[in-house]
């Protein structure tokens, strides 16, 4: 299985966030994740999405990049756009922060309960890639 990877690019548009959490978690099935773990990997997914679809391109739909590979045991999903970008990156990841009033601000809250691990880059005006890496609990006994 090591060497295996998915390519995935589309708009940011909403209907996309369901497409790829199911198609993160089919790949990530490989592994021998639980149903409880592919669940969690899916909102950690759609969080890291959604974020590049409601934030990223505040105008006009923008391209999403996600790129999944296995990692010696561990599934890691990369989430980038070359969006807006965000500012204060350490902020944006406090819990109930949000810049969007109608938004509860839990996404990064959400994807680092989710996952083993969560890198954030970014810069403003060019964009912002979310890196999730999560192993299978047979594989961390």
């Amino acid at each position: 299985m090591e060497g295996n990877y998915l390519h995935l690019e589309f708009p940011s548009l909403p209907p996309n966030v369901g497409v790829v959490r199911v198609a993160v978690a089919s790949f990530a099935a490989q592994l021998g994740f639980t149903w409880a773990e592919l669940e969690e990997l899916k909102v950690a997914v759609s969080e890291a999405v959604t974020n590049a679809v409601v934030h990223a391109y505040p105008r006009d739909p923008g391209r999403v990049r996600v790129r999944v590979r296995l990692d010696g045991g561990a599934l890691v999903v990369e989430v980038e756009d070359e969006g807006v970008g965000i500012a204060d990156v350490e902020r944006a990841r406090e819990t109930s922060f949000t810049t969007d009033p109608e938004r509860m601000g839990l996404g990064f809250t959400f994807m680092e309960s989710f996952t083993d691990h969560v890198e954030v880059w970014s810069e403003p005006g060019r964009g912002t890639r979310v890196t999730l890496v999560k192993r299978p609990s047979t594989s961390r006994e």
